[in-house]
């Protein structure tokens, strides 16, 4: 595979249970990584470090946001800033590419 782009829907691969993440790019403090969710798995409330974005690739989850649910669809696309307190639950397998950058 060519080190400078990746076909990314190729890389989803859910797990039987929980949560399985892969980098795909880490230079200069930013990140990009895929999250592959199985179903019924969760992300019990956490602090974000840097600011991020979260693009659904696929599935149907709950993205809890600051006390805010945002429906986790296709295409759907989350901004939060650093030291956001969010969490996550999957209702069916969902893959997304997290960035986070200073």
């Amino acid at each position: 595979m060519n080190k400078d782009w990746k076909d990314v829907r190729k890389l989803i691969e859910y797990p039987k249970e929980g949560i399985l993440s892969k980098v795909l790019i880490s230079v200069d403090g930013f990140n990009l990584t895929l999250f592959c969710m199985a179903k019924g798995s969760e992300m019990t409330e956490h602090t974000s470090t840097k600011r991020g974005t979260i693009h659904v690739l696929e599935g149907d989850g709950i993205f809890v946001l600051e006390g805010k649910k945002i429906k986790m669809k296709k295409d759907a696309l989350i901004y939060m800033d650093k030291d956001a307190k969010h969490s996550l639950k999957a209702k069916k397998n969902t893959s997304f590419l997290l960035s986070l950058s200073k």
